[in-house]
């Protein structure tokens, strides 16, 4: 069975760090494009970043300089790391993979991704 599960999110004051994992079971996940998006609450999803199956990544803007997204194939996990964070980054943080390796934008989302986790929610607060 093809699974993805998040960990890493929780509470953190803004300026503080996270680290996301998206760990996959059922595939190898070095031959997929991971992306990771977020949905808060009454917005529409958006894709934060994406990593291809080269390793090429691409990251929103507003997160561009702050996030870092990677991969540990030995432990089949991708990771998001996130640094100064911000109250606008609250959202829950969902990961999904692409079996195309690629990693295409279209509009705000990234396309293609066939399998999806459940989420972790991300809180930044004072």
């Amino acid at each position: 069975q093809l699974q993805l599960v998040e960990s890493g999110g929780g509470l953190v004051q803004p300026g503080g760090s996270l680290r996301l994992s998206c760990a996959a079971s059922g595939f190898a996940l070095g031959y997929y494009a991971i992306a990771w998006f977020r949905q808060a609450p009454g917005k529409e999803r958006e894709g934060v970043s994406c990593i291809n199956s080269s390793d090429g990544t691409r990251y929103k803007d507003s997160v561009k300089g702050r996030f870092t997204i990677s991969r540990d194939n030995a432990k089949n996990t991708v990771y998001l790391q996130m640094n100064s964070l911000k109250p606008e980054d609250t959202a829950v943080y969902y990961c999904a993979a692409s079996s195309s390796g690629l990693c295409v934008l279209s509009g705000s989302l990234y396309h293609g991704m066939e399998y999806w986790g459940k989420g972790t929610l991300v809180t930044v607060s004072s």
